[in-house]
């Protein structure tokens, strides 16, 4: 899977932080109990329904902790798990195995439940064009996991930080005066620093919609637009530009806003409120 943000230096960065976090200066519950020149084997069971999702990202963890911890793996991201199934056979050294435990199964557990909840909505929209997109709703530090599993799940990833693109919204463009005003500072300020980002502004009603569009932006937002305002909305627009539903949608209302015949569908929910699977790590005695 080909994702910007997913290099060897950034995936190597949030494990190497996530162990400083985690194993300190040394995991002194298996230093203390088990033997270094142990040998042993462990699986890793799934134990809900869904989609698998950070079984690459285990991978890396593994290979980065120990190189000598061996993998079978028996499932891969993307595939649909059920209860009991085996994800992954393991055989090395005993302490590296524990020590990369509590990792190893919070990316999987997360990084699955956001999956299989993506899959979920995105289904819920087929059969039309919108796009699902995800927000920067994301928990601090996590976010390269997170996105990479609302991609896993069949979603597409939005903007990864503050940096890739300019999204205006409703406080941007309060405190700048007005639509035209926050998009012609925008434009003068990307002139000046050399930078070609798209331009999306958030707009609040038909009025706003019309702003946007003499402001000439690249992606128009309809944030908590009922569904008649917003069917209208994507009439005024037209093809002049792309556009995205936002605000409170969920998977009751999804698929009445996705056939207003917008472009894209954001859900904060995705990676901000969804329940991770259950996945255990066991020894094989």
């Amino acid at each position: 899977m080909q994702l910007s943000y997913l290099t060897d230096d950034t995936i190597r960065q949030f494990i190497e932080n996530a162990f400083r976090e985690d194993v300190g200066d040394g995991d002194h519950s298996t230093l203390a109990s088990v033997p270094k020149t142990a040998t042993k084997s462990a699986k890793v069971l799934f134990k809900d329904k869904g989609i698998a999702a950070g079984m690459e990202m285990a991978k890396v963890i593994f290979n980065q902790f120990d190189p000598r911890v061996k993998l079978d793996f028996k499932i891969n991201d993307g595939d649909e798990v059920k209860y009991g199934d085996l994800g992954i056979a393991i055989h090395g050294p005993a302490q590296s195995i524990l020590t990369c435990e509590r990792l190893v199964l919070n990316c999987m557990q997360r990084m699955s439940g956001i999956a299989t909840y993506t899959n979920k909505l995105s289904e819920l929209v087929s059969g039309t064009k919108a796009k699902l997109l995800d927000t920067r709703k994301t928990t601090p530090n996590f976010r390269i996991a997170e996105k990479w599993a609302v991609a896993i799940g069949g979603g597409t990833n939005h903007r990864y930080g503050l940096y890739d693109m300019v999204m205006l919204k409703d406080n941007h463009i309060d405190f700048a005066g007005s639509i035209a005003q926050a998009v012609a500072s925008t434009k003068k300020y990307l002139r000046e620093v050399g930078k070609k980002l798209r331009i999306e502004i958030e707009t609040r009603n038909l009025n706003e919609v019309r702003e946007a569009l003499e402001a000439e932006v690249d992606v128009i937002m309809l944030d908590n637009m009922d569904i008649n305002t917003m069917k209208e909305a994507v009439r005024i627009i037209g093809d002049l530009c792309e556009t995205e539903a936002s605000g409170g949608i969920t998977e009751e209302t999804i698929q009445s806003v996705a056939e207003c015949g917008v472009d894209f569908i954001s859900v904060g929910a995705l990676t901000h409120s969804i329940k991770s699977l259950d996945i255990s790590l066991k020894a094989v005695k």
